[in-house]
């Protein structure tokens, strides 16, 4: 496999675990990169960006990966999403500890009118599922999913437990920005806000030609888990059976889209869910993380330090009623532990169904991403994305 790119001295590690992930673990295409105090030390891609007859008949784009190759990265999105409303609560725009129905007061139907915004940032909102999934094209148009979760009654008391919102995310974090904002979507706050002045390669919501490629095919389609039969990863028997039972709360969350969208077509691509569709380069991810803990060349720094220790907070801990097993949020933010093992108890991000991973760890200084698009059916802690932190701590 030949690797492209380059790794700073002492993080020689990083390179070795990145050709094992191709050499044993099955990745097809993939980049990795690394950012420690506002300076990139790891920035790596190799393989193909083609999934062949896998991409369906959405998918374009095949050949090498290259430098500036774009990624669907799932779940990872809801960390980048996280980004607009702390830097609203940051700028005195949204307060955390108010009920979401103060800025959207049709959100109080169901015996929601308790919820407030921190809740709903924490899965702790009570509607991890609809009792009717909404279709593709319905879960894309821009109102029928908040009219959806605004109408749906609260599977638990809000505030009272926690149960990850897997594709109800989407819906509840756009329509609470769009309220606070005026109208202005969340993908549009964070391109004019934060990605577009940071000229990062990041999208909730591709635009048809995304800056500096020209063309769409940069984005190199997903391979569907079935598909991957290199990768040699399992579920725990638990997780796999509540995916297995169609009455289950595990399998009724991520059914929240019926049937589940193809990731490869361009309406998906284009459509702002940042609970699952956001598209970007493990460069983009990396330095976006590095933006928050540190000033970049320019000087940006996104986060005070108040908002980044707010980032890493914990809000929700012990047994997920969606996952199954033991999961710790922050406010939009997945922490450190058993179910997402990340750097460090300092470290807060987002892992991605089937692989990807972005996270920063304020003690380390680290901005990490890592996008692969040989999808497993993993949904946290995936093995090639760990191998890879765990080269990390290595070489601090």
């Amino acid at each position: 496999m030949e690797i492209q790119g380059e790794v700073a001295e002492g993080y020689e590690a990083v390179r070795e675990a990145f050709v094992r992930n191709f050499e044993v673990l099955g990745d097809r295409g993939a980049a990795v990169a690394v950012y420690r105090d506002g300076r990139r030390v790891v920035d790596l891609w190799a393989g193909t960006k083609d999934a062949g007859p896998a991409a369906g008949a959405g998918g374009v784009g095949g050949g090498s990966w290259t430098a500036d190759t774009a990624q669907v990265v799932r779940s990872a999105t809801k960390g980048v999403a996280a980004v607009v409303p702390l830097l609203l609560h940051q700028r005195g725009l949204l307060d955390l500890d108010a009920p979401v129905a103060s800025y959207w007061p049709e959100f109080k139907a169901g015996g929601k009118e308790h919820a407030r915004v921190r809740d709903l940032l924490a899965h702790r909102a009570g509607v991890p599922a609809l009792d009717r999934g909404l279709t593709p094209a319905q879960a894309v148009d821009g109102h029928s999913g908040a009219r959806a979760v605004a109408a749906q009654r609260a599977l638990w008391e809000p505030g009272t437990a926690h149960g990850y919102h897997a594709q109800t995310y989407s819906w509840l974090l756009s329509e609470l920005v769009a309220r606070v904002t005026g109208g202005t979507s969340l993908g549009q706050w964070l391109a004019r806000e934060v990605t577009g002045p940071l000229g990062l390669d990041f999208w909730i919501g591709l635009p048809e030609a995304p800056a500096r490629s020209g063309r769409v095919g940069r984005v190199a389609p997903v391979e569907p888990p079935q598909s991957a039969g290199a990768l040699k990863i399992r579920p725990r028997r638990n997780v796999s059976e509540a995916y297995a039972d169609p009455a289950s709360l595990t399998r009724r969350a991520f059914a929240a889209i019926d049937p589940l969208p193809d990731e490869n077509a361009p309406e998906y691509r284009a459509a702002e869910l940042p609970a699952s569709a956001g598209i970007g380069t493990a460069r983009a991810l990396a330095g976006l993380y590095a933006a928050l803990l540190s000033d970049t060349q320019d000087g940006t720094r996104l986060f005070t330090p108040e908002t980044t220790a707010l980032a890493g907070t914990e809000l929700s801990s012990g047994p997920d009623r969606v996952l199954v097993v033991n999961t710790r949020f922050g406010p939009g933010y997945m922490l450190h532990g058993p179910a997402s093992p990340l750097l460090s108890p300092s470290s807060f991000g987002h892992p991605g169904r089937g692989g990807s991973l972005a996270f920063a760890d304020a003690e380390a200084g680290i901005g990490f991403g890592y996008v692969t698009n040989a999808l497993a059916k993993s949904v946290t802690a995936d093995p090639r994305a760990q191998a890879l932190v765990r080269a990390v701590r290595s070489s601090l």
